[in-house]
């Protein structure tokens, strides 16, 4: 179960797991503008998971904090040494494009291959806890549905 908000309207400090449909429940509600990042989130995960290659997927930024109404939904993805997006059908293929994903999905997407992660997987996924200002926030990886 995600946490509850600090004091500044985020989730305490660390990466927080959740499956998908929990994330939606929680931050995918109140307002038009969170339930159409929702369905954002949606088909972003869908279409990772459908590569077959991803192996962490980690939601940061307003749209996991009490904001009203977030511009985007921020998304980062570590996918397996074997993926190539040229493979990919078109459409699928612009999630891994950043501008394109912006354009397209209405999404900040940022993804690096394992092998990229020089420090290792745990560490690329702490990265993303730093706010741009300085200081930390807490952040989401969606992990599988519990059966």
């Amino acid at each position: 179960m995600l946490p509850a908000f600090n004091e500044d309207g985020e989730l305490p400090d660390g990466i927080h797991q959740a499956p998908l449909q929990e994330v939606l429940n929680r931050f995918a509600v109140q307002n038009p503008q969170r339930i159409a990042i929702g369905l954002r989130l949606e088909r972003i995960f869908a279409v990772v998971r459908a590569t077959g290659h991803v192996r962490r997927f980690v939601v940061f930024g307003s749209f996991i904090t009490d904001k009203d109404e977030p511009n985007d939904v921020d998304v980062f993805q570590i996918m397996e040494n074997s993926f190539d997006p040229a493979v990919l059908d078109s459409g699928a293929r612009r999630l891994f494009d950043h501008a394109a994903a912006q354009a397209q999905f209405g999404a900040s997407v940022f993804w690096l291959r394992q092998l990229a992660c020089f420090d290792g997987e745990e560490a690329a996924v702490e990265y993303w806890q730093v706010k741009r200002g300085g200081g930390s926030r807490g952040i989401i990886e969606i992990i599988a549905e519990k059966p």
